[in-house]
């Protein structure tokens, strides 16, 4: 036995779909009757009979053609809740195509009728077709308008009256999540001041901003100008900061360009918004030129700047791209991140020290990579403050094994990425930065002097006869080169992240001192000015990017608190902490006696190498490498002291003597 049938529910669609076929059957009828009524001043008695007749006939033909033509271009089947333009051009086409078939059917087959019955009938007909499929959301956004609820809402200004403004406009009127209520908008073409957009006054420009917030009551400003160039975000920011309100902007043009602009793209403003300087833009077309086709390896691959490194190189076809790094969990997430993105890269993820030479000479030996971007490093200065030897280990050390495996197998450009901390370091993470920076410029040295045989023997003394290999079995070719660049914005450990997240908590924000200041780039920054490194250098270089003016950190953090809303020793304290162990007032991006060399890019410099005594300096790194792998910390510091020259450890501002 079967069970009951069950009865089949017909959807509601369906139900509305037919629905309008009665209603079009009687629309399109009624349509020329009342074009032919009209005609004859509106007089029913008035129309001649074989008008009246003509009409009849045509009319049983004219409905199933509207019907079918109807069906055919889909104007049963669309959600009517969410009618836009496309369900209009379709409205449009069907009663100029059925009524072109009125026309020449009814004149051809039937009779001749008055011109003023096709001109009326056609838009009487588009009329009550569209009006009968548009009424519903219209209805339904009249009935959103005038909802009333409990809850006030929060009163917006727009600054920017142009097409992102007003999608960003439309988008907020008719959210249904967003309790807000844009009172006005700013824009700085005085062309448009005293005018409105979709209803809304446009009330001047930046200069009227605190005026009007005040005058309109305004919570919450939204920037939509991607247009706009770095130095008049900053400046309509700064006037924006000393409101109290919570700030969003769209973050770049690209959104715009590709048509994908909505309230959800409004983030909170980025701090770089108020660096004041445009991103350096640097031409990477001879980079990926040089990289197309190679085998790369990025040290510390899994980090913000190895990471994005990654990202960059794997998009233009290296031969193979090999990521080392001894954290596995951002190992694991750009590999993921890569293959996903570029399903045909060749992509190698290793896990391993720079500290283990065995580990790096049979990476080396097997891939055989011809550029070599070292990442890999310790940088958290307190940390490193806490374990000097750790620092010494894998910082310098760790360089002077990952060079010398580049040299043994043949690489052709190792780029290392070194820090502005290694100026005049008062920190042993700085002082370890500039032994690295050392580590290449003394490899540099032996290769151009032909000297290679002693970094062989210095090779065999840190590890072993078989890790140094014979001086014979390899010519050395690599060239060596630095970069150098500050803070960058966003990366791991940045102070940024640390003080939007105290912000989120509500406070306090802690800064360890209200004069610090520092320079900032962003990531995409600082790894262009890496990627360029690895063609322009010639050997021994330090590349240094002009960061523009440096930041005070307190500042920095006044205006984080002001761009979310709050305000500073009022709604989010500020507490001020003291220097840490081993941190600077203010960091350098050159030492004093480097001198700067220009580059085709005028953002771009090159630090003159310092000229120190090698051989003397590799029989320091011999000792360093003794005193750190024992552990010794005090050793390690004092002779990180007489290997640096500008080294001078402090706490608290004061040089340790």
């Amino acid at each position: 036995m079967t069970g009951p049938k069950k009865k089949r529910r017909i959807e509601h669609w369906k139900v509305i779909a037919a629905y309008l076929i009665v209603y079009d059957v009687i629309a399109v009828n009624l349509a020329y009757f009342l074009a032919l009524w009209l005609r004859f001043d509106a007089r029913f008695s008035e129309i001649p009979y074989e008008y009246l007749n003509s009409y009849k006939l045509f009319a049983p033909f004219y409905t199933v053609l509207c019907i079918a033509t109807f069906v055919w271009l889909k104007l049963y089947n669309s959600i009517w809740r969410f009618a836009s333009y496309n369900e209009l051009i379709r409205c449009m086409v069907a009663s100029v195509a059925t009524s072109l078939v009125q026309i020449i059917g009814i004149t051809v087959f039937v009779k001749r009728m008055p011109i003023s019955y096709y001109l009326i009938g056609m838009i009487l007909q588009f009329g009550f077709t569209v009006i009968s499929r548009f009424s519903y959301r219209f209805l339904l956004l009249l009935r959103g308008k005038n909802v009333v609820t409990n809850v006030p809402q929060t009163k917006c200004m727009l600054i920017g009256a142009g097409n992102a403004g007003q999608i960003i406009l439309r988008d907020v009127k008719n959210s249904k999540e967003l309790n807000e209520k844009i009172c006005c908008v700013i824009d700085d073409n005085p062309n448009k001041w005293n005018r409105s957009m979709e209803g809304i006054p446009v009330v001047g420009g930046a200069d009227d901003i605190l005026l009007n917030v005040e005058k309109y009551d305004i919570k919450k400003i939204y920037l939509a100008i991607p247009s706009a160039t770095a130095e008049r975000r900053r400046d309509i920011l700064n006037i924006c900061k000393e409101t109290d309100c919570e700030i969003k902007a769209l973050p770049g043009i690209y959104q715009l360009a590709i048509g994908d602009v909505s309230i959800k793209d409004m983030k909170d403003v980025a701090i770089e918004d108020l660096l004041g300087r445009e991103q350096v833009k640097l031409d990477l077309e001879p980079v990926f030129k040089f990289l197309h086709g190679k085998p790369v390896m990025v040290t510390g691959g899994g980090g913000s700047i190895g990471s994005e490194l990654c990202r960059q190189i794997a998009a233009h076809e290296p031969e193979r791209l090999i990521i080392f790094d001894i954290y596995e969990n951002n190992a694991y997430d750009i590999q993921n991140e890569l293959k996903k993105k570029y399903p045909n890269l060749k992509l190698t993820v290793l896990i391993g020290s720079v500290r283990d030479s065995g580990r790096l000479q049979a990476v080396f030996s097997k891939y055989k990579p011809q550029v070599v971007y070292h990442a890999a490093a310790h940088k958290h200065v307190p940390l490193m403050e806490e374990s000097p030897c750790e620092a010494i280990k894998n910082n310098a050390i760790g360089t002077y094994k990952t060079a010398y495996a580049a040299m043994k197998n043949g690489c052709e450009r190792f780029i290392l990425i070194s820090t502005d901390k290694a100026v005049n370091p008062t920190n042993i993470m700085g002082a370890s930065k500039r032994l690295c920076e050392m580590v290449i410029q003394t490899f540099d040295y032996m290769i151009k002097n032909h000297r290679e045989s002693e970094l062989v023997k210095l090779t065999a003394h840190l590890d072993s006869e078989e890790v140094a290999g014979n001086e014979n079995d390899f010519k050395a070719k690599t060239q060596y080169v630095a970069v150098r660049f500050g803070n960058v914005l966003g990366s791991n450990g940045s102070v940024v992240p640390l003080f939007r997240k105290q912000i989120s908590e509500g406070g306090p924000v802690t800064v360890t001192h209200p004069d610090i200041v520092r320079y900032f780039m962003t990531i995409p920054e600082a790894v262009s000015l890496v990627l360029q490194a690895g063609v322009m250098g010639e050997g021994s270089e330090i590349f240094v990017l002009d960061m523009g003016s440096p930041v005070k950190i307190d500042t920095l953090a006044r205006n984080l608190i002001k761009l979310s809303g709050f305000k500073p020793d009022v709604d989010i304290k500020i507490e001020y902490t003291g220097l840490r162990p081993g941190e600077k007032l203010y960091e350098e991006k050159l030492m004093a006696e480097e001198g700067l060399k220009t580059t085709p890019n005028h953002l771009i410099h090159i630090g003159m190498p310092i000229a120190f005594d090698n051989d003397e300096f590799i029989e320091k790194l011999k000792s360093l490498n003794e005193v750190s792998f024992a552990n010794d910390e005090d050793k390690t510091v004092k002779l990180v002291k007489e290997a640096v020259s500008t080294y001078s450890p402090c706490i608290d501002g004061n040089e340790i003597k």
